[in-house]
Order: C-alpha cells, then structure tokens, then sequence
C-alpha cells in the first residue's frame, strides 16, 4: 500500500519499509530491524505488525470492496456505481488520516530516556513527499495497493459518466 524510503551516509543503499494491506516489511529480511534499532536511538518505539489493528482489519476491508465492485458492477445501477466510489473514497480518506496519526504518535511520543535527544525536535516522517530528519533523507509514496484503489476510484467514475451518456442518449432518441 505504502512505501517508506530513508537514505543516510550509513545506509547509502537505503532502507526502505513496504506497509502491505496485511503486514510490514522491508526490501530485504533485516530493514525492519534496522528500521526499529534507528527509532530507538531517537526514542520511538518499536515498529511491529502487531501492534496495529488496521493489518488485522484491512484484508476484510479489501474484500468486502472487491466483492461489492464487482456486484455493482455487474447489477449496473448509476447511482450503485456513483455510492462505491464515494465509499471507496471515503475508505481512502480514513486509511491515509490513520496513517498520518500512526506517523505523528510514533514521531512525537518519544521515550524520554532515548540515546539522541534534540529539543524541540519531532521526528514525523513524511506522510507524503519527502523530509529531511537529522542526517536521514525520508521519502514516503503510495506503492501498487494505493494506486489501484485509485484505479478503482477512476473507473468506477468513467463507468458513471459513460452510463450517464447512455441514459442521455436514450432519451433524446425517444
């Protein structure tokens, strides 16, 4: 769904975090860890997928929007289509201010025991875009999962302005 990409003199690779629909993790097996050894030094807490209820829930959520697109796609009904896509897109509004509060709390909760202590500073990663924190360069982007909701959002839209057509047209010819 996202992508999380931070790049410093020490990791001139990069490590970046991939925030599936179901779970987290990292482009190889040791990021995550390197992700919470990092946040440690800063005073955030540990990154694991246990401890958001959203990757519990999510799958469910995906799901039950397949299922109801595709009904509604083969029932046909304007006003069907037009109330999916302002559902899905209100589903996308509440996951990415989910993800931003995630951001904020592990960004401005800090242990106040933590190893680098700067005051005044917060360590809120991007939600989108990039940002400069301390020595890291953060960049933050939806990945496959966000694009094809947005996808979903665009077809389900030509579907109601083309049926919208069709219904016009039917009724200049009657």
């Amino acid at each position: 769904m996202w992508k999380i990409y931070l790049k410093a003199p020490q990791y001139p690779e990069g490590l970046e975090m991939h925030i599936w629909v179901n779970k987290i993790s990292g482009s190889s097996e040791s990021v995550l860890q390197n992700f919470n050894i990092l946040n440690h030094y800063i005073g955030m807490e540990p990154i694991h997928a246990e401890s958001f209820a959203e990757l519990r829930i999510m799958p469910y959520i995906v799901i039950f929007f397949m299922i109801t697109g595709v009904i509604v796609a083969l029932v046909g009904i304007r006003k069907l289509i037009l109330a999916w896509a302002l559902l899905l897109m209100v589903g996308g509004a509440v996951g990415i201010t989910d993800f931003y509060l995630w951001l904020v709390r592990f960004g401005t909760h800090l242990n106040p025991n933590a190893p680098i202590k700067i005051p005044g500073m917060t360590y809120i990663p991007p939600l989108l875009g990039s940002k400069e924190l301390l020595n890291f360069d953060a960049l933050s982007l939806p990945s496959t999962g966000s694009l094809g909701i947005l996808l979903a959002v665009v077809f389900s839209g030509l579907a109601f302005y083309v049926s919208r057509k069709k219904k016009i047209s039917q009724k200049v010819t009657a």
